[in-house]
């Protein structure tokens, strides 16, 4: 598909990519999102966007580039950088990367210190200033109050984020309040087709409201079950549905598991009454097969994200696949 891209001119030091209003109005999750682990410096330039321009929009994960459908459909240009059969945790900067997101207007991450190991380097090798900070960055974790902020960093702790957890796509409610975000911030880029942007968050809000009650009504009795994780990637899950996590397959967040610790488990698993040993669809099967074939709890591989399985096409069929399949253990 072409679409008339912006008119950009390079002007290092001495103008700015945002509109005046944009300029004179710095907004609270605007602060938010210029956090030191994602924005870098660049040369600032200059642009115009053509009245029958579309977009372009960069996602670093799935959940997110499945939300921007949502909410602007076909108004928009998107790319996504992951998928999710793998650890956005660690993504190589690909020059196929920094080419999309060179020509990016918008860049929407989870944000939280969850793709520090990769996008600051993608941002700072693409050069686009207008996706290094201010309104053209959009981070969801900034959006929403998190879980497990730590009290102070520690490396010997393992890969915890100072934020909080940043997983937080497996909260329904959580993703609408990003999505309120998210459209706010489109309407802000793209004025021109600020209409669709309202009218399809209305849309949006409406189906994913009446599907947030269907969903917690068929999990109903799920809540209370023991879960052991892979990764401490489903805290968000876990307080929205009342399950409670007795342990995990990392000793650390972060740290691959080991036998001594899978060791451990074996008695925590056993007598706990525990519902499964859950993991993500990219993570390595081994270890929960190791404990599940010595405690006789089954191992259920999750989605995690859009794309996890063959019926997380999109949002709702994400949290579809993810009840169903937990339902699925306890029978």
């Amino acid at each position: 598909m072409t679409s008339l891209r912006p008119i950009c001119a390079t002007t290092p030091f001495r103008c700015n990519t945002r509109p005046h209003w944009a300029r004179t109005a710095r907004t609270n999750s605007e602060v938010h999102d210029a956090h030191p682990s994602v924005v870098v410096a660049v040369p600032a330039a200059t642009c115009a966007f053509p009245a029958s321009a579309k977009i372009r929009v960069f996602a670093c994960e799935p959940e997110w580039a499945a939300l921007v459908t949502e909410l602007a459909g076909d108004a928009v240009d998107l790319d996504v950088a992951t998928s999710a059969l793998q650890d956005v945790h660690q993504i190589e900067a690909k020059p196929s990367l920094i080419a999309k997101l060179r020509r990016a207007d918008v860049l929407v991450c989870s944000g939280g210190g969850l793709e520090a190991g990769w996008l600051p380097q993608l941002i700072r090798q693409a050069g686009n200033a207008r996706v290094a900070s201010g309104n053209g960055a959009f981070m969801a974790v900034a959006q929403v109050n998190t879980l497990e902020r730590p009290s102070q960093l520690d490396r010997a702790a393992g890969d915890v984020h100072p934020e909080g957890n940043p997983h937080i796509q497996m909260d329904p409610h959580r993703v609408l309040q990003v999505a309120k975000a998210l459209a706010l911030r489109l309407q802000q880029v793209d004025p021109a087709n600020d209409a669709i942007y309202t009218r399809r968050l209305g849309d949006f809000g409406t189906r994913w409201s009446a599907a947030i009650l269907r969903w917690q009504e068929r999990a109903a009795p799920l809540r209370g079950r023991n879960i052991v994780v892979h990764h401490k990637s489903w805290v968000y899950l876990e307080e929205w549905l009342g399950l409670k996590e007795v342990g995990a397959l990392e000793a650390k967040p972060g740290v691959p598991p080991t036998s001594a610790h899978l060791s451990s488990l074996v008695a925590t698993t056993q007598g706990s009454n525990t519902l499964a040993i859950v993991r993500a669809a990219y993570q390595d099967a081994k270890a929960s097969h190791w404990l599940s074939e010595r405690t006789s709890v089954p191992a259920v591989s999750l989605p995690l994200t859009v794309g996890g399985d063959e019926r997380s096409r999109d949002l709702f069929g994400l949290f579809d696949s993810t009840i169903d399949l937990l339902l699925g253990a306890a029978k």
